[in-house]
């Protein structure tokens, strides 16, 4: 398995899609699906309905159709991304749920997870103030190197041209960049309930509190460590956490047990 890839399904386990990414993260149409998630049908038949009813607002059939297609191959609202799915139910806002969105359609869609913390957040380090599509083509020349591959066969240069406009294009819809012909860095905070959220993600799966504060993950939101510990310092002076660090030991206490209770509580 790649390097910090996340699990799953095994049948597609390193594959991308350029599709999806062409498509884009979908905010606001991923949003209105699952205001409309029925828990107790499966998801064909959910997409099914949602199409039919056309809560995405879709001018045509063929728009339609793609955005039933990302859905069923991007979540499993049932299982895995049923926190995410609750919180639009309960009518989160957008600036609190777009962080977990990315959260959990990186689960899945590998190729935007490796260009974050891999590419994005790196150029965002070094100083780099505006990218452009042409800067992404040697990243994705290289992506067979970093354990992923093509959906199907070599992309082309117009699909490599897709794919990288389709990378930068998701990573402003989160919120990460800004513009449009070039995308240019700007200020970026996550929301204090979107931070906890991710924390308590990352935290389900990580063994120690050190471990959580430098998680990679971390670098989908061009956080470093050093800024998740300000932030941990900031929410613990507000009483929204404990955090306490003497030397290598770190004593983190979140509000809840886990991501879907912290969903829950949002709900609240």
């Amino acid at each position: 398995m790649a390097w910090g890839q996340p699990v799953a399904d095994r049948s597609r386990k390193d594959v991308v899609s350029s599709f999806t990414i062409i498509k884009g993260a979908l905010v606001s149409e991923s949003y209105a699906a699952f205001r409309q998630w029925d828990f107790t049908a499966d998801r064909r038949t959910n997409i099914a309905r949602l199409k039919d009813q056309n809560v995405f607002g879709a001018r045509s059939a063929n728009w339609l159709r793609d955005l039933g297609w990302v859905l069923n191959r991007r979540f499993e609202p049932n299982v895995r991304d049923r926190p995410l799915v609750r919180m639009a139910q309960c009518g989160v806002d957008l600036a609190v749920w777009r962080p977990a969105l990315l959260w959990h359609m990186t689960r899945d869609e590998f190729l935007v997870r490796d260009f974050l913390i891999n590419w994005l957040e790196p150029s965002f380090s070094e100083g780099v103030f505006r990218v452009r599509v042409d800067d992404v083509y040697p990243y994705l020349a290289a992506i067979a190197e970093r354990g992923l591959t093509q959906d199907g066969k070599p992309w082309s240069e117009q699909t490599l041209k897709r794919v990288a406009s389709g990378l930068l294009g998701i990573a402003a819809e989160l919120g990460l960049l800004k513009g449009s012909a070039v995308r240019e860095f700007g200020h970026h905070h996550l929301p204090d309930e979107g931070f906890l959220y991710v924390l308590h993600a990352i935290a389900d799966t990580e063994r120690n509190g050190d471990e959580v504060i430098r998680s990679p993950e971390w670098q989908m939101y061009l956080y470093n460590p050093a800024t998740v510990e300000q932030e941990l310092l900031r929410l613990h002076q507000f009483r929204k956490l404990h955090y306490e660090r003497a030397g290598s030991i770190v004593a983190l206490s979140l509000p809840c047990e886990s991501a879907a209770a912290y969903a829950e509580k949002l709900c609240a």
